[in-house]
C-alpha cells in the first residue's frame, strides 16, 4: 500500500444542508456516494478511483462556534499525538485536540503559522490509502494555500512534511505563487499544489481543493444551474488546464480544474 504519511489523502465537507450539498455536487463533479455508519450522518463520495471524502452537517458544538460550510483536507499521521505536539513546536496550533473516532481511527484539528485549518489522521486499520492516478476523475487534483503567512507556512510544510518547492512564480500584486510537491518530487509533473499569500478579497486563510471534471465549460455551467457561483474562471493555468473557483448553494468554497473542449488540452 502507497506510504501517504505527511499527503493530504481525504476531503470532507461540513455543511448546513448535506442533503443538498450532496445533489449539487453529484451533479457538478459526478460523484457516486456510498453512506457510512449506522446513523447515517456521514456520506462518502466516490471518484473514479475510489472514495476521496465525506460530507456531514456541521456539529452543534461548531455551529455555536459560528463554522460555517467548508471543505477540509485530511494530511495522515502516522501518530496523531506526536504530529501534533511537533507542529505546535514548529509554529503551528491545535484548534481541537486529539481524539478516537469509533471505527475510523485518531485526528486532531490542527492551524498552521499564518492561520488555515487541515486535520491529521490515523487510520484504524494498518493499511494505507492508495493515491488516485495523477488527475483521476472526481478526486482532487490541486490543493492550493491562501496563506496567512507565507514564509512561515512555506517553512512549516517543507520541513514539518517533507514537501518539496518546485518553480516560484511571480503574479505581480498578488505576490510569489509556489508550487510545491507533497510526494518529494521537485519536477512540475510532479507538483500537487500551490501556496501564496491570501488576497484581500479572501476572509481568512484556507486550503482550496481543486477536483478533477472533463469539460470545464460544462461543469461551469452546472455550478450556477445548481444554485452555486462562479468566482473566478473558467481561466487557464500553466500546464493546458482550465480552473474555476466557485461557492456551492450553502456557501462552501470549492475548485474544479478540467478541459476545454474547443482546445483539446489533456488536464
Amino acid at each position: 500500500m502507497t506510504d501517504r504519511n505527511g499527503q493530504f489523502f481525504w476531503v470532507e465537507l461540513m455543511t448546513s444542508d448535506p442533503q443538498a450539498a450532496l445533489a449539487f455536487y453529484t451533479d457538478v463533479v459526478g460523484w457516486d456516494t456510498m453512506p457510512f455508519g449506522e446513523d447515517g450522518g456521514y456520506t462518502l463520495v466516490v471518484g473514479s478511483a475510489g472514495p476521496l471524502g465525506g460530507v456531514m452537517a456541521i456539529p452543534d458544538e461548531a455551529k455555536e462556534c459560528g463554522m460555517t460550510p467548508w471543505w477540509g483536507g485530511y494530511i495522515a499521521s502516522a501518530d496523531v499525538d506526536a504530529d501534533a505536539a511537533r507542529l505546535v513546536a514548529a509554529g503551528g496550533s491545535i484548534k481541537r485536540p486529539a481524539e478516537d473516532i469509533d471505527g475510523v481511527g485518531r485526528f486532531a484539528v490542527m492551524g498552521d503559522p499564518g492561520g488555515a485549518t487541515f486535520m491529521l489522521l490515523k487510520g484504524s486499520s494498518p493499511d494505507g490509502m492508495e493515491a488516485p492516478p495523477p488527475m483521476a476523475m472526481g478526486h482532487v487534483g490541486w490543493h492550493e494555500l491562501y496563506s496567512g503567512n507565507f514564509d512561515a507556512d512555506m517553512a512549516f510544510y517543507t520541513g514539518q512534511f517533507g514537501w518539496t518547492k518546485g518553480e516560484a512564480m511571480d503574479m505581480g500584486d498578488m505576490g510569489i505563487y509556489q508550487l510545491v510537491s507533497q510526494t518529494g518530487g521537485s519536477d512540475f509533473p510532479s507538483m500537487s499544489g500551490g501556496i501564496m499569500p491570501i488576497p484581500k478579497e479572501m476572509p481568512a486563510p484556507l486550503w482550496l481543493f481543486y477536483f478533477v471534471v472533463g469539460d470545464i465549460d460544462a461543469a461551469a455551467a452546472r455550478v450556477t444551474a445548481g444554485g452555486g457561483s462562479i468566482l473566478h474562471g473558467p481561466s487557464e493555468v500553466p500546464g493546458g488546464s482550465w480552473i474555476v473557483q466557485a461557492l456551492d448553494p450553502q456557501g462552501a468554497m470549492f475548485a474544479l480544474v478540467g478541459t476545454r473542449a474547443d482546445t483539446g488540452e489533456a488536464a
